[in-house]
């Protein structure tokens, strides 16, 4: 991204030239932006992204008084859902367009949808209108999330890219820990319906920012859209989510709904796989996995994704169950855990970007998560806070030596024409992992506590004791007898620990994969110079 190209006839233009199949080229070379040219558009990508990240979970802590206004608690999963679904099942498709269309006008439209899905959202009156608003926050996020990435890429060379992107994975975190947080905040000082009015300024902040500040070069070319294969990439997602979020909370594991949605998954996934070997300009083609460290990049990004959501959705549960933190104490008590990211994440990105080496973080950066995670399941319900905080601080050191680390080897490596589609496939794996590692993690807690809750409590609770009750949550838990909740506590803690306790081995398989990870010279001219430059045939950099 550059200051605009000058037009015809003004000083320093030089025309375009029209290539092989009618594809137009722009002859003129981007220059480098300085480095507060950069800063600028930076403040603005992160709102955006910011604003994204945020809304994954800051619904969490306002579920409850949403649920009691819009009387839907049978729908209640789906106001989470169906931001999950549309914002995943999305984020491929906005890599290819951005390809085809250009970064800025993709993004600008990507915040107008968030922003359109905030504002109805808020003014939603019932859980129908709730939950499809949700989903078009969701349509919009996909393109928030993984575009910023793309248009850092476009802007800054991958051997200066470690320096700034370190930012966006102190953003995710922070937003990550603030949601509950500031869920909660909304929920008791104002109206559940500000956890979606407060995107709105910030949103049009961003909008502004980039529409001002962000000019990037883009060469037009001829293209034809790969409708079948986007219809079965969403379909075929969809399925594989609804698994991942449905078996184990709304059906059994080997119910017809789940075994169906199963099934699904993997024919419509299939046939997305023969209909990408076959079109002319597939939405994600497969050759990009021939390259070693696409594949290996997003696959590492998948186990990386499965422990960190894992550890980001359960650890508010040990802090607010097991030690009796409120929502926005716990909040507090998680700001080690984005100390941990900021420190690791800016310094893996300097080092980076002087020595041209990336390969070690991610490996250094899970094996410290392995590590935090192993710690964190010995956690009981005595331990004291220091100690605690102490262990959350160490996972944040290993999750910022990874976090963005693979974004970078990943679009490096590929052509810098597709540098869009590797770019929101590594969010796209990452989420994956997460969506995976919230399951696996869910069903494991729920198993694990009704075995200890059974053993504690004799197979059977209490008169009043609601079984529904106790897994409800925090206030639910502080609400029962005193002997009766010490027993509770206890099973918790068990649970939990077997929660954390599977990051373990995950963790150390990414990390075991992350050896083989090709370690490729980073180049030094931004992805747009590349784009200009670069003939229209993929190369596999890291075969």
């Amino acid at each position: 991204m550059t200051p605009p190209v000058p037009g015809p006839g003004a000083p320093g233009a030089t025309g375009a030239t029209t290539g092989a199949g009618g594809t137009t080229r722009t002859d003129q070379q981007p220059a480098a932006m300085t480095h507060r040219e950069i800063l600028v558009v930076l403040s603005g990508l992160m709102l955006g992204l910011f604003l994204a990240a945020l809304d994954q979970t800051i619904v969490s802590t306002a579920l409850p008084r949403i649920v009691e206004e819009l009387n839907g608690l049978d729908h209640l999963a789906w106001v989470v859902t169906a931001y999950l679904l549309t914002s995943t099942a999305s984020t491929p498709l906005y890599g290819k367009i951005s390809d085809i269309y250009g970064r800025k006008p993709v993004f600008q439209t990507a915040i107008v949808i968030f922003l359109v899905g905030s504002l109805l959202a808020g003014l939603s009156q019932n859980m129908g209108q709730l939950i499809a608003t949700r989903a078009i926050q969701g349509l919009g996020a996909g393109g928030l999330i993984s575009l910023t990435l793309a248009i850092v890429g476009d802007m800054v060379s991958p051997r200066e890219r470690g320096r700034y992107q370190g930012y966006f994975g102190v953003v995710f975190g922070v937003a990550s820990v603030l949601g509950p947080l500031l869920g909660g905040f909304f929920v008791d000082t104002l109206s559940w319906r500000w956890i979606f009015y407060v995107n709105l300024p910030l949103g049009i902040v961003a909008l502004l920012v980039v529409g001002r500040v962000l000019h990037a070069p883009f060469t037009p070319r001829q293209h034809s859209i790969d409708y079948l294969g986007a219809a079965l990439m969403v379909a075929g997602v969809t399925s594989l989510l609804l698994v991942t979020v449905w078996a184990g909370q709304e059906y059994e594991w080997n119910s017809p709904v789940i075994i169906g949605l199963s099934a699904a998954a993997v024919v419509l996934l299939g046939l997305f796989v023969w209909q990408e070997r076959r079109a002319p300009e597939p939405i994600l083609p497969m050759r990009l996995f021939r390259n070693r460290t696409f594949a290996i990049g997003n696959t590492v990004g998948f186990l990386f994704g499965f422990g960190f959501f894992g550890a980001i959705i359960f650890l508010p549960l040990y802090l607010q169950i097991v030690r009796g933190a409120t929502p926005t104490e716990s909040g507090l008590q998680l700001l080690p855990l984005v100390l941990g990211i900021f420190t690791t994440a800016n310094l893996s990105g300097q080092l980076i970007t002087r020595t041209g080496r990336y390969k070690a973080w991610p490996i250094a950066g899970l094996g410290i998560v392995a590590v935090a995670m192993f710690l964190l399941a010995q956690l009981d319900a005595d331990e004291p806070l220091w100690s605690v905080l102490l262990r959350v601080f160490v996972l944040g050191i290993g999750l910022g030596c990874v976090i963005q680390t693979l974004v970078v080897a990943v679009q490096n490596a590929v052509d810098p024409r597709e540098l869009g589609v590797a770019t929101s496939s590594t969010t796209f794996f990452r989420t994956m992992g997460g969506a995976f590692g919230t399951s696996v993690f869910g069903a494991v807690l729920g198993s694990v506590l009704a075995r200890e809750l059974a053993d504690r409590l004799g197979g059977s609770l209490p008169p009043g004791v609601d079984p529904d009750t106790i897994a409800a949550g925090p206030e639910a838990v502080r609400a029962l007898p005193p002997e009766v909740q010490a027993q509770v506590v206890d099973a918790f803690v068990v649970a939990l620990d077997h929660v954390f306790l599977i990051g373990v081995p995950v963790a150390l398989a990414a990390m075991v994969l992350a050896l083989f990870l090709p370690e490729l010279e980073l180049r030094r001219t931004t992805g747009a110079v590349e784009q200009a430059d670069t003939p229209a045939e993929t190369t596999d950099r890291s075969a």
